[in-house]
């Protein structure tokens, strides 16, 4: 198998029932398009390094979003907070180790969970003081280079591990694993994915949306009762309307079950049904768009329709908003 490698097909080799595409013919009907507006302009390419990557956004108890930058280094914020009523962004927490791709709340202990990219997931407070290593080290004999996230309600971690991922002459390798709570163990849920970043759960928690940036795809591996093993997995939907380097990035779900995916290589959220059924694109305004290469994640804040994306490109790092097509709920709410 090369790097373009089904999804289905590895879990399907990895003993998971595979269950049919979603038929794009079944689907004629064209997205509507939705322009988002521009909040505000939160980084600037970093110096030696001509870029900056924004992700992760995530609405806290005290409404402000959070959001981190996946190439800053101490001491600028790896972690900053947009206050959307003054449009003020301001640091909220660094290091000297992380290199973070996600944020998400913990729905147990009210902490700010973080995966970094090195192989650890970290939390820190909600004034974000007291780091904390939640999780390190190889998971199952492997090492684990952690992307995205999201929580069941018992405040277990789902993680997606991007290992592999730079390295695409080689064989699919990457995984979904699964964290205990309180980071005593890790299991690994699947293998061999052509390279999972998004990861949400459904509405009710039954199973995970996963996306795989190599093949543009979303796929929905449903989980048994204690949601420790994958029993069926299916493709929800072909995101192959892009140009060529594009990659299908983080994704969220509403309280409508709709899946909201973003895209790196390309400023564009797509919004599907839950069985795949396109709904919309959210585009950037034209005049922006030849500075903006990614709109990586996507946060709608809960119990309203306000949508925030985080967007990137050599013009710099912007949160943008638009009007999502139903409420914000946990599912939508960082990873």
């Amino acid at each position: 198998m090369n790097r373009r490698t089904s999804l289905a097909a590895a879990l399907l080799m990895s003993g998971v029932i595979a269950g049919a595409p979603a038929s794009a013919s079944a689907h004629p009907e064209r997205p509507r398009e939705i322009i988002a507006s521009q909040v505000v302009k939160a980084t600037s390419p970093h110096p030696g390094l001509n870029m900056t990557l924004l992700e992760g956004p995530t609405f806290g108890a005290d409404g402000s979003l959070y959001f981190v930058d996946v190439v800053a280094s101490a001491p600028a914020p790896k972690v900053l907070r947009l206050d959307t009523a003054s449009r003020e962004v301001s640091g909220f927490f660094t290091d000297s180790v992380g290199s973070y791709t996600s944020a998400q709340w913990s729905p147990v202990d009210g902490r700010l969970y973080l995966t970094d990219y090195q192989g650890t997931i970290r939390s820190v407070a909600a004034d974000g003081t007291d780091p904390r290593t939640v999780f390190a080290g190889p998971v199952e004999g492997g090492p684990m280079s952690p992307d995205d996230l999201t929580f069941d309600p018992e405040g277990n971690l789902y993680v997606t591990d991007l290992t592999g991922y730079l390295d695409p002459a080689k064989e699919p390798v990457g995984r979904v694993v699964r964290i205990a709570a309180d980071g005593s163990s890790a299991t690994v849920l699947a293998s061999g994915l052509a390279a999972p970043n998004g990861i949400s759960f459904d509405r009710g928690y039954r199973g995970l949306y996963v996306s795989t940036l190599w093949e543009n795809r979303i796929s929905h591996l449903a989980l048994d009762r204690s949601r420790t093993s994958v029993v069926a997995a299916r493709t929800v939907a072909e995101v192959d309307d892009g140009p060529a380097e594009t990659e299908t990035d983080s994704n969220a779900v509403d309280a409508a079950g709709n899946i909201y995916q973003a895209t790196h290589g390309e400023p564009v959220i797509r919004v599907f049904s839950r069985h795949g059924r396109p709904l919309a694109t959210v585009r950037v305004p034209v005049a922006d768009r030849a500075g903006l290469t990614s709109a990586t994640n996507v946060a709608i804040r809960p119990g309203t329709k306000q949508a925030y994306v985080t967007v990137s490109g050599d013009a710099g790092g912007f949160i943008y908003s638009f009007d999502a097509l139903a409420k914000g709920i946990r599912q939508s709410n960082g990873g």
